[in-house]
């Protein structure tokens, strides 16, 4: 009896680092001093140093049921942008910089090609957000895990200098909301989406006018990356007041986190189109609408909240990163909280 034996291959995982070093070359940033297969990453903070009074964020996050999706197309080059997509997102609400990330696989059996292909779409998400791969951890779980699945998390740090530091305390009545548009479900609702769809290869293979592509295509389409956005938004000299990514919860649960006591969110659901992967969904799964906004990002991916005189300026920088963005509402007096009308 050896390790192989009883189900974990020591040398696939070797042949995994050895064909994954590329892609995560790709994402290197000046401040890194390790190389891949060390016991730890490590990461300079000498730029930091230019800061005032430097604050660390930190992020994690995984994939959640959407890598069923992944298993069943067996597409897996994108399922990790999404995990990335998940921390940074996070650590972008509160005005930070990612500055690197850590993935962890858990998997049945290692087999070399499809990790390295899952951590392909890590180091994409990563360039997305201009932040390291500096390190990681891929388990062989056999017995506890099906030979052909695996699960996906990650784990984001980055900083802020205080005085930038997004808090939405400074929110005030009159505020404007802008939201970013969403590149489809992201993350988030994958529980439901699969009771509501039929999840055979067939059925995701299925092609729909109404979306311009399969079904498959749009349900796994990668959660948007907004680094570059707020950053953009950042440069041109605008005070985001508060921000809130659109996941787990929707609407009702993630626009008041970033409230303060004494004001509330009005969004207008007219003032954007939304797409047609969320109007599918409500259709055939009879969904009342109360539960599409409270489960699902419903086209809008990322909120900010902004002293009106800068929605205009803002929106420019939206747009100049390649983003979509639409003024979605306002912020009144009120019992802190969300007014969908």
């Amino acid at each position: 009896m050896d390790y192989k034996k009883a189900g974990v291959d020591i040398e696939a995982g070797y042949k995994s680092v050895e064909l994954m070093k590329d892609h995560v070359k790709a994402t290197m940033r000046s401040e890194v001093l390790t190389n891949l297969g060390g016991f730890s990453g490590a990461f300079s903070l000498t730029k930091i140093k230019e800061m005032e009074d430097p604050v660390l964020l930190s992020g994690t996050d995984g994939c959640g049921t959407k890598v069923k999706l992944a298993f069943i197309l067996d597409k897996h080059d994108t399922i990790g942008i999404d995990a990335v997509a998940m921390c940074v997102n996070d650590v972008v609400c509160a005005g930070g910089e990612p500055l690197f990330f850590l993935d962890y696989i858990a998997c049945g059996k290692n087999y070399p090609e499809k990790i390295a292909t899952i951590v392909s779409g890590v180091a994409e998400g990563c360039k997305q957000s201009e932040c390291a791969l500096i390190g990681g951890e891929t388990a062989e779980h056999p017995g506890l895990m099906p030979k052909d699945e695996y699960d996906l998390a990650g784990f984001a740090v980055g900083v802020v200098d205080r005085k930038d530091l997004i808090t939405g305390e400074n929110i005030k009545p009159g505020d404007v909301l802008v939201g970013i548009a969403s590149s489809g479900v992201h993350s988030n609702g994958f529980s439901l989406v699969r009771q509501v769809f039929n999840m055979s290869e067939e059925a995701l293979n299925t092609y729909y006018d109404s979306l311009g592509k399969t079904l498959g295509e749009a349900l796994i389409e990668p959660t948007r990356i907004y680094v570059k956005a707020l950053k953009k938004i950042k440069n041109a000299g605008i005070t985001i007041k508060g921000c809130s990514h659109i996941t787990g919860g929707g609407f009702y649960e993630n626009i008041p986190r970033m409230l303060p006591d004494g004001v509330r969110a009005v969004v207008k659901k007219d003032s954007y189109e939304v797409p047609p992967i969320f109007k599918m969904l409500m259709k055939d799964g009879d969904i009342a609408e109360e539960m599409m906004y409270n489960t699902f990002n419903m086209g809008i991916g990322m909120v900010l909240a902004l002293d009106e005189q800068d929605v205009e300026k803002a929106m420019t920088a939206i747009e100049e990163a390649g983003d979509t963005a639409f003024i979605i509402g306002n912020i009144e007096t009120g019992e802190k909280g969300v007014t969908l009308c």
